[in-house]
Order: C-alpha cells, then sequence, then structure tokens
C-alpha cells in the first residue's frame, strides 16, 4: 500500500510556520511586558527572542534565522523608508540649528567612543569602525514606541528627525573608514578605492530612480489609499531586492529612498501612508528575531568595554544636545529627555556589522563583540528610556498613560 500522500518525516524547516510562530509567541510576549506597568511592548518583544534563541533556550537556531532573514529585511525596509519620510529638506532649511545640533551630538559620540575604545586597548581602526556605527540610533524602537503611545510634540519630532540624521551621519562615516579598512586587510588599490564609492553612489542612484518612478506611478494610481499602499510596499521589496542585487546597501538605500519620495514629491502626488496593521506584523518578527541574535557570550567577552561604549555614547549625544540647547527651540529638560530617545541602537549597526563580517570575517570578530555586546545592553534599556522620556517630555495623551 503507498502511503506517500501522509506528510514524511523527519520535517524540513517551513518558513511560514517557522514565521507564524515567531509572530504568536512574540505578541504574547509583548503583552506581557505591557502589563508589568513599566515595561513597552517593544522589550517584551526582544525578551522573548532573547529567551528563545542561542543564548538561552536555542528553539531558535542560526539555520532558522537565515530562514526569515527576507522578512527582517522587509521588516528594516519599512522602517528606514518611513524615517526617511520624515525629512524635509524644506523644514531643515529654515530649522539650521537642528542640522547642527545632529552634526555636534554625531561628532562628538564618534570622538568619545573612539577615546574610550582606546583605553580598553582596542586598535584604532576597530575603535574607529565602533565609533561610526555608535552615532546611529534604532529608528525601528523610536518609530515603535511612537506609535505605540501615539506620541506628538517638539520632542518625538526632533526625536524622528535626529535618527534619521544620525543613521545617515553613522553610514557616511563607516564609508569614510571603509579605505582604511581594505587598506590594512591588504586589499588591491581597486577595492579599496572604488568599492565604497561604488556602494554609495549605487545606493544614493538606485533610491533616486525608484523615487521618481513612484511619485509617477502614483500620479498614475490617483490619491486612493489602498492602491498606493501596494505600491509603496512593492516600491519597499523592489529596493531591498534590487540593492542586493546590485550588491550596494540596502539600508542606505531604503533610508534615502523615504528621504527623496518626500521631498520630490512636490506635488503631493504620493500620499502619507500608515503602514498600520501589516506593519505592525513586520515589527514584532523584527524585534523578536533582533532579541534572538543578541548573544549573552559577545556581552561576557567584551565586558566593560560594552559598557563603557553605551555609557560614553550616551553623553556624547547628550551634551551635544545641551550645548546647542540656548539657540534651539527647546527648552534643557526636553533636550535632556531627547538624548533619552536616542539611546536605542540596533538595525544599522547590526547591518553595517555584518556587512564587515561578509567583507572580512576574521578582522570583525572584536568589533562584532563590542557592537553586539553594545545593542544587547541598549536594545534591552533603550525601549524603557524613550518610553519614559516622551511621557517626561508630556507628549503621550493621558489615554495611554493610564493604559499602560
Amino acid at each position: 500500500m503507498d502511503w506517500n500522500f501522509l506528510p514524511q518525516w523527519p520535517r524540513t524547516e517551513n518558513s511560514f510556520l517557522l514565521f507564524g510562530a515567531i509572530l504568536l509567541v512574540g505578541i504574547v510576549g509583548g503583552e506581557l511586558a505591557q502589563r508589568t506597568n513599566f515595561l513597552p511592548r517593544i522589550t517584551g518583544f526582544v525578551i522573548t527572542g532573547l529567551i528563545l534563541g542561542p543564548s538561552m533556550l536555542g528553539l531558535l537556531d542560526a539555520s532558522m534565522l537565515a530562514n526569515v532573514k527576507p522578512f527582517t529585511d522587509i521588516a528594516l525596509g519599512l522602517i528606514l523608508f518611513q524615517l526617511g519620510m520624515q525629512l524635509d529638506f524644506k523644514a531643515l532649511r529654515s530649522d539650521k540649528i537642528l542640522i547642527l545640533s545632529g552634526l555636534v551630538e554625531a561628532a562628538l559620540s564618534f570622538s568619545l567612543i573612539f577615546f574610550v575604545l582606546s583605553l580598553f586597548h582596542v586598535d584604532n581602526l576597530h575603535a574607529g569602525l565602533a565609533a561610526a556605527i555608535g552615532i546611529s540610533s534604532s529608528p525601528a524602537v523610536v518609530l515603535l514606541v511612537v506609535r505605540e503611545f501615539r506620541a506628538d510634540g517638539p520632542v518625538t519630532r526632533r526625536a524622528l528627525d535626529h535618527v534619521a540624521i544620525n543613521n545617515v551621519l553613522s553610514f557616511f562615516a563607516y564609508t569614510i573608514l571603509l579605505p582604511f579598512l581594505h587598506y590594512k586587510q591588504k586589499a588591491d588599490w581597486t577595492t579599496i578605492f572604488l568599492q565604497p564609492l561604488y556602494q554609495t553612489l549605487t545606493s544614493l542612484i538606485l533610491a533616486w530612480l525608484l523615487a521618481h518612478a513612484c511619485i509617477r506611478i502614483a500620479r498614475l494610481l490617483g490619491r486612493n489609499e489602498n492602491l498606493q499602499f501596494a505600491l509603496l510596499v512593492g516600491l519597499i521589496i523592489s529596493a531591498i531586492g534590487l540593492a542586493k542585487l546590485s550588491s550596494c546597501s540596502n539600508l542606505l538605500t531604503l533610508l534615502v529612498l523615504g528621504i527623496m519620495a518626500r521631498n520630490l514629491n512636490t506635488r503631493n502626488e504620493l500620499m502619507d501612508i500608515e503602514f498600520g496593521h501589516g506593519g505592525e506584523i513586520f515589527f514584532v518578527l523584527l524585534f523578536v528575531i533582533a532579541g534572538a541574535n543578541l548573544h549573552l557570550r559577545e556581552l561576557a567577552s567584551v565586558g566593560w568595554a560594552a559598557v563603557a561604549f553605551v555609557g560614553i555614547r550616551f553623553i556624547g549625544k547628550a551634551v551635544g544636545l545641551l550645548v546647542l540647547t540656548p539657540f534651539s527651540p527647546l527648552s534643557i529638560k526636553q533636550s535632556s529627555l531627547l538624548g533619552l530617545t536616542l539611546v536605542p541602537m540596533a538595525g544599522l549597526a547590526i547591518g553595517l556589522t555584518e556587512a564587515t563580517t561578509q567583507l572580512y570575517p576574521e578582522f570583525s570578530k572584536e568589533l562584532s563583540a563590542i557592537i553586539l555586546g553594545s545593542v544587547a545592553i541598549l536594545e534591552t534599556i533603550g525601549p524603557i528610556l524613550t518610553e519614559f522620556a516622551l511621557k517626561r517630555a508630556g507628549e503621550v495623551s493621558l489615554e495611554n498613560k493610564l493604559k499602560h
């Protein structure tokens, strides 16, 4: 008798089942965190992933995490695109202090991280790359906390602008250091000079072309929210695919795509679309996987260096904002709270660390230990500090204060 129609065991890994299981467990973890009355949902997602991941129970191993990477790429793409859409060049031209404060806090963060890591006998190139990555802030954390509590106000809006500026500056600081990395690894002169240039220019050109195409298609579709929602999702997924096909940075491509889509859309043909519940699904997945990718072993191996990285990075960002408070529309209290919203660090930091690992696996071991060890701390405390800052700024509605 032929029983081939029955399921065969052992079963191979099923990405759909894995996606669903991670989503369901993550939602439960987020709800349990919220019911503590002091943890935001996002922390619950991260802790759930950490418990399920290789560092603890091991229910999510490396091969499983690799299977869901396309979903996390889409999630991060949605977040970076939305963040880029926050930056309005017209508004920036009338608020030059925002750009200046972004440059000052980024430069101060870089300098202090580099100096402190050198005290821990980290060599200059590792310290420089870690400092460049440390400029970045997590758009995913800030956006999700803002959405969860429906926060709005000067601190909230400035936080989103600063996160976007930080990520652009972080990427370009990292790119400037790439030729030194190639040189130290004895790469040929073509790679030393052309690889960073190619990666950056290709990302910018791809973003520019896709932004123009998106606006033209939006003009054809008209102001139909459902159709434009589908257009943007298709655009983001296509941008990720084309960036990977072109061997350029999908992180930079998506962030710049959002910026260009906002600023080239002079006739408002492209609507300001909220990704809503569809985006929420990917956010849950992203943070559960981020938690699973946190390795306590890395944190233990770098020890006080990671703790120092976290502390001095916060000082750099906070002081950089506070010194310009007299010229800023924010009060000292608001500037201090704004510094807390910039504490989270994850998406771009992990992406740039992975990019270094793909180029030179042996070299990146120390860099990965420092960055991933720091991310383990920052992704745990970051959402809590961001929530605290927005509530103390008075930018969370009374209904949400009582609910949480």
